[in-house]
């Protein structure tokens, strides 16, 4: 199989199981984005010991596989017809049961906070960012006609940005550096 086909060479893609369409559809971007989440990930464990541990390297790699599970899902027209609605009620609650656990060593936050710190904190925001992103795009594509897309999917975007919010604080915490509190300029 070559990597390259040709096909998009007009702009178009073409979907699962689907037809052909606009490289700038509400679908692409919304798979797409997905994708970025998932490249961003890729590079927050790229930090080896250097940035997070053995147990959150092993959370964000079955994050990476859910979230290619996602992009499986976004990018077919009929994803229920080929068995693709993985993402469901047990992966949500897994990620908030990961948020209470990484969450029970960190003080209260009582405002905003600036992203940053350590590298693998920095990145962790960054992906936390384009995880809001990804939930707004599958949101955007939810609300097409004809196009139906699981609340799960929707629900688990929502927490997972959570959880890489409080994995940024954990990480720097962890490396003992403080969180930088958002102070309104002046």
């Amino acid at each position: 199989m070559k990597i390259y086909t040709r096909t998009g060479d007009a702009g178009s893609t073409g979907l699962f199981g689907g037809p052909r369409v606009s490289k700038d559809d509400a679908r692409i971007e919304a798979y797409g984005t997905v994708d970025e989440l998932n490249a961003a990930l890729g590079c927050v464990r790229s930090l080896g010991a250097g940035g997070v541990s053995e147990g959150v390297d092993e959370q964000l790699e079955l994050i990476q596989r859910e979230l290619f599970s996602i992009g499986a899902e976004l990018a077919t027209p009929n994803p229920d017809e080929h068995d693709l609605r993985v993402i469901g009620t047990p992966h949500v609650a897994r990620i908030e049961a990961w948020i209470d656990e990484h969450e029970s060593g960190l003080s209260p936050l009582k405002q905003f906070i600036l992203p940053g710190g350590t590298q693998a904190a920095s990145m962790l925001h960054l992906a936390r960012a384009v995880c809001r992103r990804a939930e707004r795009r599958v949101v955007t594509l939810g609300d097409q006609q004809g196009v139906k897309i699981s609340d799960a999917v929707i629900v688990y975007l929502n927490r997972l940005s959570d959880y890489l919010f409080v994995l940024s604080r954990e990480v720097n915490s962890q490396a003992g550096i403080a969180d930088v509190p958002w102070q309104r300029p002046v």
